[in-house]
């Protein structure tokens, strides 16, 4: 069916076809079974002290200002990540800021942080319980005095509403914030969060999103930072702003973050790195060109515990998690594996 509508969603501009999604998944009355596929239990995996149905999870950046996550939920997704969500509303860089690379199966984004603010997305998801898991991303604002603070305060805000806060430090759109992979700056914004979690009694888990664009030497520093500062998981990874020379599209050249099929290999291999430095300590999110059950499962044999995905869900349609589900069920059987949890780090 998507292959159908998608010519016609792609004339449009990218952004205008994301704002068109939005207010088409507010009257998202499709029954969430339609998305529900046979022997799902063999995906049922417990992470960060929670049960999520399935480690499919739609990644920040689409539903930013939390306007649609129930809708996405029933679209089959285990989790639905919002954000990144600044202290104040912000409208983010100048259009046109969002790009198509169709040649490569990728985008360029260089959105920069666009959405309503903390006051008025607490209140949203106050007014509209949550279905399913909901993680919540945070980020400082383009104009902030004390980019520490805006995270501190994103912390303060929704821990009360979201089941983990992830604290985005990899953006290449918000200047100076990959400054945080820095082991001192990290470890400074790490002892100011878990300060306020210490003296709000606050329990909620912490993960760590981490750019792709980062050298051998920084993950044994950003590992030990996060294992010492009590980070509950790390996200791996953000959208690329280098690795462009094996794009075939005209539009590789626009800055911003690359994501999609081009970061596929990437983030598997820094996946890999990671996991084999955390021992199995704390778990591992995947994040980058999923599209299909075997670039999935390619990330959990890895060492990824739960997985996201965006690019994926732009170029395939609202059945993506369905069809990547059935496919993983289908490769656990032809290998043997009766759970997903099975198959982590299994080739890392």
């Amino acid at each position: 069916m998507f292959s159908i509508i998608k010519p016609f969603i792609f004339n449009f501009d990218p952004e205008t076809a994301h704002d068109l999604a939005i207010k088409a998944l507010k009257f998202n009355y499709l029954p969430k079974k339609m998305f529900e596929v046979e022997n799902e239990e063999m995906l049922n995996i417990e992470v960060l002290g929670k049960h999520f149905p399935n480690p499919i999870g739609l990644a920040a950046g689409f539903d930013k200002s939390a306007e649609v996550y129930n809708s996405l939920l029933k679209l089959g997704f285990g989790f639905v990540e919002v954000g990144t969500v600044t202290p104040l509303k912000q409208f983010g860089n100048a259009k046109p800021r969002v790009f198509r690379l169709e040649e490569d199966s990728a985008l360029i984004n260089r959105l920069g942080f666009n959405n309503d603010g903390i006051e008025i997305i607490k209140n949203r998801i106050k007014e509209e319980k949550k279905n399913g898991i909901l993680g919540i991303n945070i980020g400082p604002n383009k104009d902030t005095k004390d980019q520490k603070e805006d995270f501190c305060l994103g912390l303060k805000s929704f821990f009360d509403v979201a089941d983990y806060i992830t604290i985005n430090i990899s953006s290449p759109n918000t200047k100076n914030l990959r400054d945080f992979h820095d082991q001192e700056k990290l470890k400074e914004l790490l002892i100011k969060l878990n300060k306020i979690k210490n003296e709000n009694k606050i329990k909620i888990p912490l993960l760590l999103k981490v750019s792709p664009d980062i050298s051998a030497e920084e993950i044994p520093k950003i590992t030990d930072t996060a294992l010492k500062n009590k980070i509950s998981a790390i996200i791996l990874t953000n959208t690329t702003n280098i690795n462009r020379d094996k794009l075939i599209s005209k539009l590789g050249k626009e800055d911003g973050g690359l994501s999609g099929n081009p970061l596929k290999n990437i983030s598997t291999e820094i996946i890999k790195k990671f996991y084999q430095e955390l021992n199995s300590k704390i778990p591992i999110v995947g994040v980058g060109g999923i599209d299909s059950g075997k670039s999935a499962y390619d990330k959990i044999c890895a060492g990824a515990s739960l997985l996201q995905l965006y690019t994926g869900f732009i170029y395939k349609g609202p059945t993506v998690a369905k069809d990547i589900k059935k496919d993983l069920i289908r490769i656990l059987k032809s290998e043997g594996i009766k759970n997903i949890k099975d198959a982590i780090g299994s080739r890392a």
